[in-house]
């Protein structure tokens, strides 16, 4: 293209308020992964690339098309059904990944990115989407924000202390504004 290149084009389609469109990139410049991650790519493909890269990236676009057509509903986070919300879907690494509400310890939130902490997992899952979404997803009487930068799973808490909690290993300080939303789930137990 003599005048724009994939991602502008990309960040062009997105901006016109549409439907986001789903892109896999195909480039011999590796140095661009990171922002195809950005502008939300389905898949990116480093050239020369063999037909089972392309099978693998085509199968996920297809996977990703069906998902989201059978359920009609957005692509960054799924919730289930309001009246069973047991699992949720979030995109990691180009694909829609469902985690059960009940593994999920506690929730971190890094600028445009969410770790979410799994029961038995060592490493946390890494999602393009942000922590007010994630918020907004989870059900309010199992998961509670209680730092800007964290979401609790009031079930995995183990231990309290007057300006933190403590989830494992892991002392989680509840930030200054949800003290007293904080205060007045612990009154529930007093």
């Amino acid at each position: 293209m003599p005048n724009l290149n994939g991602m502008e084009l990309a960040r062009v389609l997105d901006s016109r308020g549409a439907a986001k469109p789903r892109i896999i990139f195909t480039t011999a410049y590796n140095q661009f992964a990171i922002e195809g991650y950005r502008v939300d790519a389905l898949d990116y493909l480093l050239k020369p690339f063999n037909y089972e890269e392309f099978l693998h990236a085509s199968n996920k676009a297809l996977t990703y098309f069906e998902l989201v057509n059978r359920s009609n509903i957005p692509a960054t986070v799924v919730a289930a059904k309001p009246e069973e919300e047991e699992y949720l879907f979030l995109k990691i690494e180009y694909q829609l990944v469902r985690i059960a509400l009940n593994e999920i310890l506690y929730i971190e939130g890094l600028k445009d990115y969410v770790k979410i902490y799994l029961q038995d997992k060592e490493k946390p899952l890494l999602s393009l989407t942000s922590l007010k979404v994630l918020e907004e997803k989870l059900p309010s009487k199992r998961f509670m924000r209680v730092h800007r930068s964290f979401i609790v799973s009031l079930n995995k808490i183990n231990s309290i202390t007057r300006n933190a909690l403590q989830i494992g290993k892991v002392n989680i300080t509840v930030g200054d504004q949800y003290k007293e939303a904080f205060g007045v789930f612990l009154s529930k137990w007093n």
